[in-house]
């Protein structure tokens, strides 16, 4: 192997500690220490400290809060403390905990002789990497980052020998080699991955990049390799250390030989923490598995009328806010919904009718497999051109307006002379935020949106000389639809089926995105769900799934919505109903607009509104000083997968995420293994960014809204400069500073199936097997077989019988009524 192929492998070995990071402007959840799922938990905690300098657990004062609120369970606590050899009262432990804290905080008060190199790779990354922003963009971006570089950089005053970077090889492994010619080989790794740690955001942005492809890395590419030629050449031109100082140095080596005998105590007080929560989510879902309205099956025990059939069937995202809304459509008539990611199962490219660029509408870790653009419909011509004569104005106002102010010699008159339009604007928003809701709301109303005189273009054309296939064939289109049904556990269907996907309505926030659907990759919902419409109203589609078993009535028609989280309004697209369904429809929405009086009062009243309600929602969605127009996905927890007699009528506060799933309807396990795979791994990428964003929001997540800084249309800052910020901001997570909204705790899973088809399922997907053996998240299986006994997934696919509230009140010396032998139950007849 070369010189040069030895450092790329050396690179892309260190590169694994260093999680992905996408752009702002499609914000995906992820895991900040993804690279680390590997390892245990504590041991993964304990290098990124080391690597990022980032706590990776609550603070004892939040500790305390929670065990005085009744978040944590005592004696929950005392057993598990007992269990690891603590026989200290909790007080004690807790001011121990404090001790630790703050000796650890003492040690970490250096500064780095490697900042100066930061504060200047930052700038030129910021320039290298600007998707539009920038008026006058960096030069040479077209032949890398490296060479682009050192093209510009001798220019550059702030360095100390400008000109010296021309003396460095062109290509950027031999420069790299250059630099580290006289550091030890063997710890290549730990140096790479100490520089790469130095600006984690920056690196996993260019590493997501670089994986992801794309038109800007495309036209202006970027690798780890051409990121660190140039941070070495700049540590190499101020005379920087080569690596971490040797105390550091030697801390990470001590930490990475240190076999721990146990779980630190942190992590004993979050096990705690996290029992009390799974054992009453668990327990409620048995109390509602044994209630008389469940006694005769699994299926909703709504009011039907009319031969009981449903007024409507509406399939929502698994999103943590849809069980909220979902409560409330089921109060306000004979409705039963349900939930599905909400890409709604078709991996696609899509592109609006008037958008020059395609988003990958489905979970970052799927590959879009189908392009799919919005094309105007027959018969929509008016409309058409009513969109078309909206947008081409505003498109012109807005690019004079931004010509305007990007340049100096006419900024001052225009602003002179409008001055007075441009001060009443600025004082109706910011004075009278529900008024311009209104006037907006008016505004848009009066304007077709893409739904009205759009479809999307389905059919497939082979023809199309594309990356993507253009459409879907007919079968694609049936095996979509046909694996939607079969989640449902759909045996009838309603006059009207909706899918209603999700997305956010905010003002001056560039974390917009994050609000959007994290199905869809930070992207709104409501395309997929017209996409599944659009399929299963093709009479192709229908009469073949009508072949395979389900009896769609000839009066079933499928809409398609979006649920607005901020405000709670459901918008129906309901081009294809006919006027035999006018009724239907007016009905549901009549019901929708109650059901969202009663999820936004419900929302906005743990968010201390004066008076809370649609209104306040609406306030929130149009204010451009709001730091927290929703919640978002805060609180998150648990992820129920199941049919929804599991949860319905529970109030499960907006923080379980809800997937739709029979077990009796799935003998082969496909249809669990795909929500294992797929869903479940992206509900713990949420979960884990709010929980580390939580417990340590200035490493982990992106500091306060008031000081963010938009770099680059790709990220934010705080301050002027910096590392890009990775995380959710704190006012998305906090109720203040140091007062946690979010419950820091890694996600609870509670499967409704046999527990031997669910140790199938993960015999066969080591990834998922991995995170639960290492403690990123935990499972509790409900044996429908076993008369809806909980077992707890222990290790190495091993199950122990569920905790009780009776187990909970005997003493740990006690001996348990159910067996909590290491070995999975006996297999079960299906």
């Amino acid at each position: 192997m070369s010189t040069n192929e030895t450092i790329r492998d050396t690179i892309e070995q260190a590169a694994t500690s260093v999680g992905s990071v996408w752009p702002l402007h499609s914000f995906v959840t992820a895991n900040p220490l993804s690279g680390f799922e590997d390892r245990p938990f504590h041991e993964a905690v304990e290098q990124a400290e080391h690597l990022f300098g980032g706590r990776g657990y609550p603070s004892a004062d939040v500790f305390r809060a929670a065990l005085e609120t009744g978040q944590i369970d005592r004696e929950t606590l005392r057993r598990e403390l007992r269990d690891h050899g603590y026989d200290e009262d909790p007080s004690t432990l807790l001011s121990r905990m404090e001790d630790q804290t703050e000796s650890a905080a003492e040690d970490d008060d250096e500064s780095s002789q490697h900042d100066v190199v930061d504060t200047v790779l930052t700038k030129w990354l910021a320039a290298f990497l600007d998707e539009g922003h920038a008026s006058w963009p960096m030069p040479n971006r077209e032949r890398g980052f490296y060479a682009a570089f050192q093209s510009v950089a001798r220019h550059d005053g702030s360095l100390p020998d400008p000109s010296a970077v021309a003396t460095y090889p062109d290509d950027p492994t031999e420069a790299i080699d250059q630099i580290v010619s006289a550091y030890p080989r063997d710890q290549l790794v730990d140096l790479f991955e100490f520089h790469l740690g130095r600006l984690p955001g920056w690196t996993g942005f260019i590493k997501q990049r670089a994986d992801n492809g794309g038109d800007w890395q495309a036209n202006y590419p970027i690798t780890l390799t051409e990121y660190l030629a140039v941070r070495m050449v700049l540590t190499d031109l101020f005379d920087a250390p080569l690596g971490p100082t040797d105390a550091a140095a030697e801390s990470t080596q001590s930490e990475r030989s240190h076999q721990h005998d146990d779980v630190p105590l942190p992590e004993i007080w979050l096990d705690a923490w996290e029992t009390t929560y799974r054992t009453e989510l668990v327990e409620a879902i048995a109390d509602q598995k044994h209630s008389p309205a469940a006694a005769e099956g699994d299926e909703p025990a709504i009011a039907l009328e009319d031969g009981g059939r449903p007024d409507a069937q509406l399939v929502f995202c698994i999103d943590t806010r849809s069980e909220v809304i979902r409560r409330h459509i089921e109060d306000a008539g004979a409705y039963e919904t349900y939930g599905y990611a909400g890409f709604f199962g078709v991996p696609m490219r899509y592109e609006a009718y008037d958008s020059n660029v395609a988003i990958d509408a489905c979970p970052p870790i799927l590959d879009a497999q189908h392009y799919v653009a919005d094309r105007p419909a027959e018969g929509c011509d008016h409309e058409h051109d009513r969109y078309d004569t909206w947008t081409n104005t505003t498109s012109a106002a807005g690019n004079v307006l931004k010509s305007l102010t990007s340049n100096a010699a006419t900024v001052f008159s225009f602003v002179e002379s409008t001055g007075v339009g441009y001060g009443a604007a600025l004082t109706a928003r910011t004075l009278f935020p529900s008024r311009v809701y209104d006037f907006l709301t008016g505004a848009s109303e009066r304007v077709p949106s893409h739904a009205d005189f759009c479809e999307p273009a389905l059919d497939e054309d082979s023809a199309a000389d594309a990356d993507l296939p253009q459409g879907l064939s007919t079968a694609e289109k049936v095996e979509y639809a046909e694996t939607a049904f079969e989640l449902m556990g759909w045996d009838e269907f309603a006059r009207i089926v909706a899918f209603v996907g999700h997305a956010s309505q905010t003002a001056n926030n560039p974390f917009e995105s994050s609000l959007d659907c994290g199905a869809c990759a930070g992207n709104a919902g409501g395309p997929s769900a017209r996409v599944l419409a659009a399929i299963c109203n093709d009479d192709e589609v229908k009469a073949e799934l009508r072949d395979r078993g389900f009896d769609i009535p000839s009066d079933t028609v499928f809409v398609a919505g979006e649920h607005n989280t901020t405000t709670d309004d459901v918008s129906l697209f309901t081009g294809p109903v006919p006027e035999s369904h006018e009724a239907d429809l007016e009905q549901l929405r009549s019901d929708l607009e109650t059901a969202r009086a009663g999820a936004a009062a419900e929302r906005t009243e743990t968010m201390d509104a004066s008076e809370p309600g649609t209104r306040e929602a609406e306030r929130r969605a149009a204010d451009w000083a709001e730091t927290r127009p929703e919640w978002g996905l805060a609180g998150n927890a648990g992820f129920v997968i199941g049919p929804r007699s599991l949860t319905e009528g529970l109030d499960l506060d907006g923080r379980s995420f809800l997937h739709s799933y029979d077990w009796r309807d799935d003998d082969s396990g496909e249809a669990l293994a795909a929500i294992v795979s797929g869903p479940m791994v992206v509900t713990q990428w949420i979960n884990m960014q709010y929980y580390f964003s939580t417990v340590d929001n200035a490493v982990y997540g992106s500091g306060s809204k008031i000081t963010h800084n938009p770099v680059g249309n790709v990220g934010v800052y705080q301050g002027n400069g910096g590392d890009l910020m990775t995380g959710l901001p704190l006012q998305s997570v906090k109720a203040a500073d140091d007062d946690p909204y979010h419950q820091p705790l890694r996600l609870s899973t509670v499967i409704h199936a046999p527990v031997d088809r669910v140790t199938s399922v993960l015999e066969s997907n080591a990834a998922v097997t991995e995170l639960l053996d290492n403690g990123w998240l935990s499972l509790t299986v409900v044996d429908p077989t076993q008369n809806d006994t909980a077992f707890e997934y222990d290790e190495d696919l091993t199950w122990v019988a569920a905790e009780t509230a009776d187990k909970r009140g005997r003493d740990a010396t006690e001996e348990p009524e159910l067996t909590a032998e290491r070995a999975a139950p006996p297999a079960a007849d299906d």
